[in-house]
């Protein structure tokens, strides 16, 4: 995805875990966090914490929202999945793309990747891999305040 391109539509779901949210639910009011995890991932794992920091210090400034992307057969387990979410305390909901449809919306191929939307759903930001949370913090820090 380019700097400056719009939001892509949340669809294509294998199910949804901790609540669905809609393109239309993001925008508007907030903006939003979008990363791009997986249950195979040490490095998804290791940066968590930050992420549920992000999630809980902006909660009524961002939205944050979850993707799951198989890298192996074993990634396909929703019951796996639900026990890695539950083990690291990812309560904001989690798009479970199974098929790679947003993945392919979104023409992401990493995990971890991070996407920060302005609240009128316009990309201002991605990166990824695991050793980028201080320019991911950065990121978001200057779409709350440019909101």
């Amino acid at each position: 995805m380019r700097l400056h391109a719009e939001m892509p539509e949340l669809t294509g779901e294998t199910t949804w875990l901790n609540g669905q949210v809609s393109k239309s639910d993001l925008i508007g009011e907030k903006p939003t966090l979008i990363h791009f995890w997986s249950v195979s991932c040490h490095l998804c794992k290791e940066a968590m914490p930050k992420v549920n920091e992000f999630r809980d210090q902006y909660k009524d400034k961002l939205n944050v929202v979850a993707v799951h992307i198989p890298r192996s057969e074993a990634d396909l387990d929703i019951e796996k999945i639900k026990e890695t979410a539950e083990q690291y305390n990812i309560t904001q909901p989690i798009f479970v793309d199974n098929n790679l449809k947003l993945s392919e919306a979104f023409e992401n191929e990493y995990v971890p990747a991070y996407y920060v939307f302005d609240a009128k759903g316009e990309l201002r930001h991605y990166q990824a891999g695991g050793d980028c949370m201080k320019l991911l913090t950065k990121r978001v820090n200057r779409v709350l305040e440019s909101k």
